[in-house]
């Protein structure tokens, strides 16, 4: 949901807001949420958060003070899904503690590949390295974090040999340990 936010609002004009989903008993009732059953949700401002108020229908009285959208929908229950995707933040850190780990090159060469595909990295350059001139070496940038990294350039075989591909899909999928 994109909302814009009036002047002198604590949330930043065009802000994304990730809503969570219903929680599935009425916010007036307190009775479970039927599957297919119609529904009113309200987002609300209280003390400055944003919290999202979920209505039976037929016990919907109006937005709640405070209210800054509401909308109409069926009560879907969430399903059971797979594996989720590690957040980009959790990745950046582990990309950052590996800088201090020269036995990880080759992990944290792919995580810098991954950070790239996602758009949180950005490369500035690829070069030889003045110490190991048998490596080449990418300057990436980060935005969010102000900061520019080094990072060496490890071969398809060298990932291969050394067993990264299983450590990287832990980290990468339902945060598992690397």
């Amino acid at each position: 949901m994109r909302v814009a936010a009036a002047a002198g609002d604590p949330y930043r004009p065009g802000m994304d807001l990730k809503l969570q989903r219903p929680r599935g008993v009425c916010g007036r009732t307190g009775r479970t949420l039927l599957a297919g059953e119609p529904m009113v949700s309200a987002l609300v401002r209280d003390s400055g958060t944003l919290e999202r108020i979920d209505c039976v229908a037929e016990a919907w009285e109006g937005p709640p003070a405070g209210t800054l959208a509401w909308w109409r929908s069926v009560y879907a229950p969430a399903v059971a899904t797979g594996p989720t995707l590690a957040p980009a933040d959790v990745l950046l850190d582990v990309f950052e503690e590996l800088e201090t780990r020269p036995e990880e090159t080759a992990l944290r060469y792919l995580i810098t590949l991954q950070l790239v595909r996602r758009k949180v990295l950005r490369i500035v350059e690829r070069a030889a390295d003045s110490r190991d001139d048998d490596r080449d070496t990418l300057l990436v940038t980060c935005r969010k974090r102000r900061s520019e990294y080094r990072v060496a350039v490890v071969s398809p075989q060298a990932v291969v040999a050394e067993g990264v591909e299983e450590r990287l899909q832990a980290l990468l999928w339902s945060g598992g340990e690397a």
